[in-house]
C-alpha cells in the first residue's frame, strides 16, 4: 500500500501529541486544529483525558471544536460516560464549547452529581449551555441539590451556572434557604444575593449569608 504524505504527515502530528515535551505537544494540537482531519478526533479524545498541562488541555479543546459536530460529538458522548475522571471533565468542557444542544441527554443527574469536584463543575457549565429551551427550571432544581457543596471554587462555580440561568433559579434557592445544613443555606443565600446583584463579590454575598445563617434570620426574605 502507498504511503501518502498527508499520511506521513499525519503520523508526524500524532507523534507530537504524545511528545514527553509539552511545548511539542501544544505544537502538535495548533497543528491539528489548524488543519483539521477527522481521523484525529479518536486520538484528541484520547490525549484529553490523560494530558497533564492546561495550556495543551485547552488547544486539544479548541482543535476538537474545528472538527465536524457530526464527528466529534458521538467520540465526546461517549467519553463523559468514562471511568477516568479527567476524562469526563474534559469531555464535558468539550461539549460547552462546541455548544450542540443535542449532547444534553448525555449531560445526566449523576454527572451533575458526580464525586469528583472537576467533574460536577464541568458538568455544571455545560448543563447551563445545553438546556433546552422551557427545562431551565427543572436544571436548577437538580443543581439546587449541590449547594453547599466542597470549598470556595467549587461553591462559586455552582453559583455562576445557576445564576446564568436567570430567575427561574428563585423557588429552588428559597427552598433552599429553609435546608438543615447551614452551609446549604448560606450558599443559597449568596447565591439570591449575586441574582439580585451580579457586581457582587463572591466572597462578601458568602460571608454576609453566614452571618445571617449564624444569627438564625429565617428564609423567607424577600428577593
Amino acid at each position: 500500500m502507498m504511503i501518502t504524505r498527508q499520511d506521513t504527515n499525519a503520523a508526524r502530528v500524532l507523534q507530537g501529541l504524545e511528545d514527553g515535551r509539552p511545548s511539542v505537544r501544544l505544537r502538535a494540537a495548533l497543528a491539528v486544529g489548524t488543519t483539521p482531519d477527522p481521523r484525529f478526533v479518536d486520538e484528541l479524545v484520547e490525549r484529553c483525558a490523560v494530558e497533564p498541562e492546561f495550556l495543551v488541555r485547552d488547544m486539544l479543546t479548541w482543535a476538537l471544536t474545528r472538527h465536524p459536530v457530526a464527528v466529534t460529538l458521538p467520540a465526546l458522548i461517549r467519553e463523559v460516560r468514562s471511568e477516568g475522571a479527567q476524562a469526563r471533565s474534559q469531555a464535558l468542557h468539550t461539549l460547552s464549547k462546541i455548544g450542540d444542544r443535542r449532547a444534553w441527554p448525555a449531560i445526566t443527574r449523576t454527572l451533575l452529581s458526580d464525586a469528583d469536584d472537576e467533574v460536577a463543575r464541568s458538568a455544571w457549565r455545560a448543563a447551563v449551555i445545553l438546556v433546552p429551551e422551557g427545562e431551565e427550571a427543572t436544571l436548577a432544581a437538580v443543581l439546587a441539590t449541590q449547594l453547599g457543596r466542597g470549598e470556595r471554587e467549587t461553591q462559586l462555580s455552582l453559583s455562576r451556572a445557576l445564576v446564568a440561568l436567570g430567575d427561574v433559579i428563585a423557588p429552588a434557592l428559597l427552598a433552599a434557604t429553609t435546608a438543615p445544613d447551614p452551609r446549604v443555606r448560606a450558599h443559597a443565600r449568596a447565591t439570591r444575593r449575586l441574582l439580585c446583584d451580579p457586581d457582587a463579590g463572591f466572597e462578601f454575598a458568602i460571608e454576609e449569608a453566614k452571618r445571617v445563617v449564624a444569627l438564625g434570620g429565617g428564609g423567607q426574605e424577600g428577593r
